[in-house]
């Protein structure tokens, strides 16, 4: 059946350039670092190798998932396929702790220690999350027995050493030995996000999410579809708030961290952990509709609703009606039903996830215009203030609100091609004409109309019961 996206075979061949000659193109093998293993991590705005060169797991594990993904996507998969098994040596060779299990947070660019951030020899879940997630992807790819037995150690070190047997949920920070700490342990840190230290974490727990997902396409066993449907409950009836949006951190027994009755001074130093995120709301939607899927749950209503509640809150109180885009950030000030703008900036990646999102609920909800139509503007918005047309790739923000971001870097720990590399090959794969598409393209395209068309035949059911109900209560 022809896509009803097929009358915009302008923007599909725009999207298509785009991740091809604009972003891959760009990207590999220009961050290959040849000589230790692994990928560079700092690039200047004009695509050159900085000096400082610290590898941090999350964007060494996501470039490995990235070109596993291109991969199967590309034409010359041979050559992307290259890429991601470069990657996954340095991951096994270096920031993997041969002694105690588990990934380090971060390295040098030679594999060695390093006092970048403070984070020393210290493990997080949210960069092992990365990890698994990374490793899934490539066995997605390779069918390499080994990759998935590398997998498999990671999700046992993980259930083993980060889950919290008696509150449920995940630590976050974790010694070298995968000891959790928090603020009354023995062990001091000196790490950057030392802050956060002993609190539950909204990012672990949807990129644990993410990455059982993954896990569960190449190994589909009962301890992970447990651990998956757990994690999915939790983040659905837990972390997301009756407004629609994700409450960003929680004390160990799952006590909300809020600082809305706090005074003004007080809940600024605090906004870096109590804020709505649309990105993350936007990302968390899908990543939760995902994770259903794969996980064959039928008649999940009420993950569709919660998902669906998310994107609009995102949309009612985030979009910016002038420009086009999401803010990175609001607030509830206390007793106000009104979410109030306190970062008024527009970071890529919250841009490129709300791209996806926007798409697919565009076609799960078809009645809705709207969806559609705040796609189109987002990727105008996109084109027009966060793509870098000069030198290629996207600037880290978007240009109406910061002009210094055209000379901002291309890459640094927390940048790469993950965000941009997701949301452009789905959207790719969604807006093509199955016939005329390369057979890479075509294989998601199938797999996310299929997701799509589950979904819709939950949305239909919800539908139909309630109009039953209405007629039998007329």
């Amino acid at each position: 059946m022809p896509s009803s996206f097929s009358h915009s075979r302008g923007l599909t061949e725009t999207l298509n350039h785009h991740l091809h000659d604009d972003l891959l193109r760009k990207w590999y093998p220009l961050v290959m670092d040849t000589k230790h293993g692994g990928y560079f991590t700092n690039v200047t705005y004009d695509w050159r190798l900085a000096s400082d060169q610290e590898k941090m797991i999350v964007s060494q594990a996501r470039h490995v998932w990235t070109t596993s993904k291109a991969a199967l996507f590309v034409p010359d998969s041979s050559k992307f396929e290259s890429y991601a098994r470069h990657g996954l040596h340095f991951l096994r060779d270096f920031m993997w702790d041969e002694r105690y299990g588990g990934f380090y947070q971060i390295r040098s660019r030679e594999g060695d220690s390093t006092d970048c951030r403070g984070w020393g020899e210290e493990k997080r879940t949210y960069g092992n999350a990365c990890a698994l997630f990374a490793l899934a992807a490539l066995n997605g790819l390779t069918r390499d027995a080994t990759v998935l037995a590398f997998a498999r150690e990671t999700f046992e070190w993980l259930e083993t050493h980060a889950y919290d047997d008696e509150y449920k949920g995940y630590h976050q920070f974790l010694t070298r030995q995968g000891e959790p700490f928090d603020e009354t342990s023995q062990y001091r840190s000196i790490a950057s996000d030392i802050r956060k230290v002993g609190l539950k974490d909204y990012n672990a727990t949807i990129h644990l999410l993410e990455a059982y997902t993954e896990l569960l396409h190449v190994w589909d066993t009962e301890v992970l579809r447990v651990r998956l449907v757990s994690l999915l409950k939790l983040i659905r009836d837990t972390m997301v708030t009756k407004k629609g949006y994700v409450q960003l951190y929680f004390t160990r027994d799952w006590m909300p961290v809020t600082f809305q009755k706090a005074s003004e001074a007080t809940r600024t130093l605090n906004y870096a952990l109590d804020r709505v995120s649309f990105g993350d709301d936007h990302e968390t939607a899908f990543l939760m509709l995902e994770a259903s899927y794969t996980l064959g749950i039928r008649n999940d209503g009420k993950t569709l609703e919660v998902a669906k509640h998310m994107l609009d809150h995102a949309i009612d109180n985030g979009w910016d009606r002038e420009l086009g885009g999401f803010f990175d950030a609001g607030y509830y000030l206390n007793g106000s039903d009104q979410c109030s703008i306190i970062r008024d900036t527009k970071t890529w990646w919250a841009q490129a996830e709300a791209l996806n999102t926007l798409l697919i609920f565009s076609r799960i909800f078809p009645e809705n215009v709207q969806y559609l139509e705040f796609f189109e503007q987002q990727w105008s918005y996109i084109d027009k203030y966060l793509l870098d047309h000069r030198y290629g790739d996207w600037y880290e923000r978007g240009t109406d609100k910061d002009t210094h971001a055209r000379y901002g870097p291309k890459s640094h720990m927390w940048k790469c091609t993950y965000h941009t590399g997701r949301a452009i090959m789905n959207c790719v794969a969604l807006t093509s004409d199955e016939v005329n598409c390369s057979p890479g393209v075509r294989e998601r395209k199938l797999e996310l109309d299929k997701m799509i068309d589950h979904w819709k035949t939950i949305k239909l059911a919800a539908e139909n019961r309630t109009m039953v109900t209405a007629n039998a209560s007329s």
